[in-house]
């Protein structure tokens, strides 16, 4: 017999997933766009680009967070100008848009 507790309890469950999913998409969906923007820096278009971007989703892969793509983005931007301080903006900006973009798709 399942309590209204019980029913409670998977609900936030299932909302936490859910949440868990979204914000998963949307990092994922950043991190294209991210390594799409410097591909565009670095001379890439096309599949050499689409390529670089998802070296750079993988990068996130290979140790949670941001760091690993922000560390992979210094490198290989190394010499075209660019400051963390620059990168980090731009992570921003681009999450900002992805996770417009996921809320509004599902």
């Amino acid at each position: 017999m399942t309590t209204t507790f019980d029913k409670r309890e998977e609900g936030f469950e299932n909302k936490f997933a859910h949440e868990e999913e979204l914000r998963f998409k949307a990092m994922a969906r950043r991190n294209k766009a991210l390594g799409l923007w410097a591909a565009g820096h670095l001379g890439k278009s096309g599949a050499d680009a689409e390529t670089y971007a998802k070296q750079v989703v993988l990068a996130e892969f290979e140790q949670a967070g941001d760091n690993e793509v922000l560390r992979k983005l210094l490198n290989d931007l190394q010499g075209k100008g660019f400051t963390e301080t620059q990168i980090r903006t731009k992570m921003q900006e681009l999450l900002a848009q992805a996770i417009e973009h996921v809320q509004k798709t599902g």
